[in-house]
């Protein structure tokens, strides 16, 4: 068990971090990816996402498998009945199933986001690859030097970020202290965003990617210094009598603007 446990544990370290955390509107999902073709971040069912790090093939299965839950349960049933909490359940089962019968245990790692109408219902479940969950609230980090990424996320994340916020907390996580940002081009960013209609995952890429990241590093501009007005009690309300004489017009021609500058 030790030596599958740390087999594991070895391989999904070799992976790039993942970060989920929530924001005033849902949950964001951010993650170094050079792949436009495999992805890391996902949707299972209108309400929820999935993100894994370790091997592709194995949190592929992973996926899928959801999938096939949700639409199943959902069709069955009622689309309200595909929760988070029976996804997370369902991986931890086949996850610790695995981890104690096979030989070789799966190296990935998962979290499974759903939500809510308001943030309360927001959840987040972390799953190992010995099928253990994790309720994480706020945020969660897995996968390359995760308790590091997990110490910047707690060190700047705060509760009701804006997306631009949110995003940009994510990115200080990810990177290095003195190290340099992945490009717009190498990051995969997704949101749970619970203002949209029906479904609730949409990928950011492209030009609107770049707004947000341009928003989050511009700098809050001052506010204005207004105005004093004299107190209304200094402030004469008609002219009166003055011995200075009223204003005349200059000496010499008028000028009627055709004379040249």
């Amino acid at each position: 068990m030790r030596d599958k446990a740390d087999y594991a544990r070895k391989g999904i370290a070799r992976g790039r971090s993942v970060v989920v955390l929530q924001y005033v509107d849902g949950i964001l999902f951010v993650a170094p990816n050079p792949s436009r073709a495999l992805h890391k971040i996902s949707e299972i069912y209108d309400r929820i996402g999935f993100a894994a790090v370790g091997r592709y093939n194995e949190f592929e299965e992973l996926r899928l498998a959801g999938i096939r839950y949700a639409d199943i349960n959902g069709y069955t049933y009622d689309r309200s009945d595909v929760t988070g909490r029976g996804l997370a359940n369902l991986y931890a089962s086949n996850l610790g199933r695995i981890f104690t019968e096979s030989i070789k245990s799966l190296e990935v790692e998962v979290v499974v986001a759903e939500v809510g109408d308001t943030r309360e219902g927001d959840a987040i479940y972390r799953l190992t690859f010995d099928g253990s969950v994790f309720d994480e609230h706020g945020f969660a980090a897995m996968g390359g030097q995760a308790e590091a990424v997990a110490g910047r996320l707690k060190e700047h994340y705060r509760e009701s970020m804006t997306l631009a916020e949110a995003l940009e907390v994510a990115l200080t996580a990810l990177t290095e202290p003195g190290g340099e940002r992945p490009p717009v081009a190498q990051l995969e960013v997704a949101v749970l965003d619970r203002k949209r209609e029906h479904r609730k995952f949409q990928r950011l890429t492209g030009a609107r990617l770049e707004r947000l990241l341009a928003g989050a590093a511009k700098p809050a501009a001052e506010p204005e210094t207004p105005r004093e007005e004299p107190p209304a009690s200094e402030t004469p309300l008609s002219a009166g009598p003055s011995d200075t004489p009223p204003p005349t017009g200059p000496e010499g021609d008028v000028d009627d603007g055709s004379s040249p500058l």
